[in-house]
């Protein structure tokens, strides 16, 4: 099984790929870890934006998104960028999308303690943590 995780950051989804082969988690390298929305108050933007992440997700084969959840208001909210994007992912079509909060994936990593591979660049390390969360968890 293959899961996408993906962690909104500012206005990128940053992406890593992990799948569970005989309860051994791996890291799928991709040659796309980010997209970016810039200047979401325009619609072509953001549509150019949904255009990219649904040829990412098709050209992966990605049936299903874990999104690391962001609070919606306290001091660590995310801001309405964040959520734009997240509406992006979750109206993919054949693709099952599920948010995890940041207890969740903790919790999971400290459970059965995901290691990080040398294929992830630093920026990623929380995007594969959700994706190894969300596959032990099911």
């Amino acid at each position: 099984m293959t899961l996408c995780g993906i962690e909104i950051k500012g206005s990128e989804a940053i992406f890593a790929i992990a799948t569970l082969q005989d309860s051994a988690l791996a890291h799928v390298v991709v040659s796309t870890k980010k997209i970016a929305l810039d200047e979401d108050d325009e619609a072509t933007n953001v549509k150019t934006f949904a255009a990219q992440v649904k040829a990412f997700v098709e050209d992966a084969g990605i049936e299903r998104i874990a999104i690391k959840k962001r609070s919606k208001k306290g001091e660590f909210a995310g801001g309405p960028t964040t959520f734009k994007i997240e509406g992006v992912f979750q109206l993919l079509e054949n693709c099952e999308v599920t948010l995890l909060s940041p207890q969740t994936i903790n919790a999971q990593n400290k459970k059965f303690d995901f290691t990080l591979p040398a294929t992830l660049n630093k920026y990623q390390h929380e995007a594969y943590k959700t994706a190894c969360a969300a596959l032990m968890k099911k």
